[in-house]
């Protein structure tokens, strides 16, 4: 091991290798201008109810979508009333909200201005919020 180090030093240049690393740096920078499609996972708040976990296919420049993958830890927040939704009822006689899909990824899609939301995944049924309960019974 000591006997290649020696060699490295003896026959590599540090400027080549400080040239192989701007040329490796530049290229990267290159590659993040282009248009990439890829999976997405954001944290979703319905009217201040329970977050949940919502996968989306996204598609942007890579430098957007870096960008949202490094600082996207914020849950999105979403009134009630920019989506369709329906009531439903479970086995155990609960309450529930079934969401939309479509509104919901019109809802998310407003929220990241410079990517593309293609697609969401399933979206759970959400516990109806207390706002609403409480207007109905009004």
């Amino acid at each position: 091991m000591e006997n290649l180090v020696k060699w490295l030093k003896r026959s590599v240049s540090p400027v080549f290798l400080v040239m192989l690393v701007a040329s490796f740096i530049l290229w990267y920078i290159a590659k993040l201008s282009y248009t990439y499609t890829t999976e997405q996972t954001v944290q979703v708040s319905v009217e201040g109810g329970e977050p949940f976990r919502l996968d989306c296919v996204v598609e942007g420049a890579g430098t957007n979508l870096f960008g949202y993958k490094a600082y996207m830890s914020k849950t999105l927040r979403i009134p009630l009333a920019e989506l369709k939704y329906r009531a439903v009822e479970t086995e155990e006689g609960e309450k529930r909200l079934a969401i939309d899909p479509q509104s919901l990824q019109n809802a998310v899609s407003v929220r990241f201005s410079d990517i593309k939301v293609v697609s969401i995944g399933a979206v759970p049924e959400i516990e109806e919020p207390v706002r609403i309960t409480e207007k109905r019974k009004s």
